[in-house]
């Protein structure tokens, strides 16, 4: 499987049939949690990085922020700019590329949008990039999964049907690294994915964030904002700050 499966994958027509049933309700209720707990202005200004089809960026929007989602799905982008207005906007974009410098109060990564790449090099440009695009003080949403949770509670197969294909979905763990393998049949013919989720615990978040000019000053371990648990919470999410 080539390093960049991302490219390929994200941007494939069967990604977005297997994905289509992601729960809404849920992304709602974590986006509704996070801003209030974060108090957040109402002219603030948010990047929604690794926006996917803008699920998020459309819910921050609606409740009066200015949002900009980037994604580098060039499909995703097109089908999130279908809700373009003046206070919501998308761009094909890079996450370890500068994208704006000082710009954003807060900029949100939810639901396991990293760990895609296999040099840190790579995630400390993640981390860069976002520092340099927040204000002075700006907020970063980090929502990761929880390594040791994973490891001893993973699903590891699953049968999916969507727009009439029967997807296989089958899970391990190798190298640290959850690998999903994705197989169907369409028209005839057999197609093999993979998705690949680097594993990290907290102490690589906090060394990313001391490379970046960043702190971590929160923890949470699901989406009611609970406390972190390092063996029972399916989530670590964190709240950084630029220095």
């Amino acid at each position: 499987m080539q390093q960049n499966w991302f490219k390929i994958w994200f941007d494939s027509k069967y990604y977005h049939f297997l994905y289509k049933h992601r729960d809404h309700s849920e992304a709602v209720f974590f986006i509704d949690q996070i801003t209030t707990f974060l108090k957040l202005k109402s002219e603030s200004i948010c990047w929604d990085l690794c926006c996917g089809k803008g699920r998020h960026s459309i819910y921050l929007n609606e409740k009066g922020y200015r949002v900009i989602g980037t994604d580098l799905s060039e499909k995703s982008i097109q089908e999130a700019s279908r809700h373009t207005n003046d206070t919501l906007e998308f761009y094909t974009h890079d996450m370890r590329k500068l994208f704006r410098a000082n710009y954003f109060d807060v900029v949100f990564n939810l639901f396991t949008s990293f760990g895609y790449f296999e040099k840190k090099e790579d995630d400390v440009n993640v981390f860069k990039s976002i520092e340099k695009a927040l204000k002075s003080n700006g907020l970063f949403v980090f929502d990761f999964l929880n390594e040791n949770f994973i490891k001893n509670n993973l699903n590891q197969s699953d049968t999916i049907i969507s727009e009439g294909i029967i997807f296989q979905i089958s899970k391990r763990i190798e190298n640290n690294t959850v690998i999903k393998s994705i197989d169907f049949k369409d028209d005839d013919k057999d197609y093999h994915f993979e998705e690949r989720v680097k594993l990290f615990d907290r102490k690589y978040f906090e060394e990313l964030a001391n490379a970046s000019n960043l702190k971590i000053i929160n923890s949470f371990g699901n989406y009611q904002l609970d406390e972190f648990n390092l063996s029972t919470s399916p989530r670590l999410i964190l709240l950084l700050q630029k220095k």
